[in-house]
């Protein structure tokens, strides 16, 4: 590798590693938020109703695959927490609030993106002052934007184990969850192969454009 490629690595860990930890991070505390709202303290107890990025590092997926995907100058860049426990016989009404909890991790990148995108239009607009430093703002701002709609979006996928799948789980016909209950187990080599091959990607990228443009129209941008 040569000094400039490892010198343009590092600039995007510098810009990434704010906005990737706390996406992955507020991803995780939400669940644990609403399970806790809901009767199921496991995560408090736990301690992983924290935005400390420690509590919830996993070592591939906080740390191996983006460092990979870093290297490799991939054109997009994602990554997980460690999944924070839920134990469903707690919640007072489980099949009602699993969606609730499961929702609740897109619902906070949502939430996250907007901001990002409130951050833009600020910089749009007093960035100026921000001198040589811009350019680094920018960078970490936009990719705050793009990377929590993609983890929300990419969650909302209806296969379990991701959020989607989870949710769809609770609205079917028992026969049909006892068929997601035993594609569970393959669901992330699925989707995977999915991203892999290109037909999810062909599904998520109208999607998070679409919402992408809407927080952006909806701040003046």
């Amino acid at each position: 590798m040569t000094d400039a490629a490892f010198s343009v690595i590092i600039q995007k860990i510098a810009a990434y590693a704010v906005p990737f930890l706390f996406a992955i991070t507020l991803h995780e505390v939400a669940h644990g938020w609403a399970a806790n709202r809901l009767g199921d303290s496991t995560a408090k107890m736990l301690g992983r109703l924290t935005i400390n990025p420690i509590k919830h590092i996993d070592p591939v997926g906080t740390i191996l695959m983006p460092a990979i995907l870093l290297v490799v100058n991939s054109p997009f860049l994602f990554g997980w927490a460690k999944p924070v426990p839920i134990s469903p016989r707690n919640l007072r009404n489980p099949s009602r609030d699993l969606i609730v909890v499961a929702a609740a991790g897109p619902a906070a990148n949502f939430v996250m993106a907007f901001f990002w995108a409130v951050m833009l239009r600020l910089l749009d607009s007093f960035g100026g002052l921000l001198g040589s430093s811009a350019g680094f703002f920018m960078e970490m701002i936009e990719f705050g934007l793009i990377f929590n709609v993609l983890l929300g979006v990419f969650n909302l996928v209806p296969i379990p184990p991701l959020d989607g799948g989870r949710v769809l789980r609770q609205v079917v016909s028992p026969q049909l969850a006892g068929i997601l209950d035993r594609v569970e187990p393959y669901g992330f080599i699925i989707v995977i192969a999915l991203a892999a091959l290109g037909p999810l990607w062909m599904i998520i990228r109208p999607v998070m454009r679409f919402i992408t443009t809407g927080m952006l129209s909806i701040v003046g941008l």
